[in-house]
């Protein structure tokens, strides 16, 4: 039994050790962008990081597909991460852009979606009260009902109690 146990958890270890040598050390170019905010609207500035590039690495970021051109992401204190940043031209038009960013060594290249969206319109009423979906509330426009519905719960509570506690004493109903 012993002998079988130690057989299959040899051969686990050199699947595993197999499997993690043919592994990309450090990416190996995969990874991701990280837009923030992920949707912005025209004229408004977008921030962008990875860590693709390593500790102390830099990037040349393209923006051009949403208009805004090349831009740097320079190394950072933030776990180790390229930062940059670009704004949002005016005249961008609403749609999904894909921001590339390829590391200043190596064959790095990573990519992060950015949503272009509508500005609200000036003068434009906001949303505010209640959603009315026939359901009703707890506080109805009738105060006289609710006391009403509140009280025959608080009878009907103390009444279980009671019948409850009865019950538990032996008592016959």
């Amino acid at each position: 039994m012993r002998r079988t146990a130690r057989l299959l958890t040899g051969t686990a270890l050199a699947v595993a050790t197999a499997g993690l040598a043919g592994a990309p050390a450090y990416g190996g170019g995969t990874g991701s962008l990280d837009v923030y905010p992920s949707t912005a609207t025209a004229g408004g500035q977008v921030t962008v990081n990875t860590a693709v590039c390593g500790e102390k690495g830099t990037a040349v970021g393209d923006a051009s597909s949403v208009g805004a051109g090349p831009f740097t992401l320079a190394p950072s204190t933030h776990e180790g991460e390229a930062i940059g940043q670009f704004q949002v031209p005016p005249s961008a038009q609403p749609g999904t852009y894909e921001i590339v960013a390829k590391c200043a060594e190596g064959n790095r290249q990573v990519t992060g979606d950015l949503v272009v969206a509508l500005t609200p319109a000036a003068g434009q009423v906001q949303p505010h009260g209640s959603v009315k979906t026939g359901v009703g509330g707890a506080f109805g426009s009738d105060p006289v009902q609710t006391a009403a519905g509140v009280t025959a719960l608080a009878v009907a509570t103390a009444g279980g109690t009671w019948l409850l506690h009865r019950r538990a004493r032996g008592d016959v109903i």
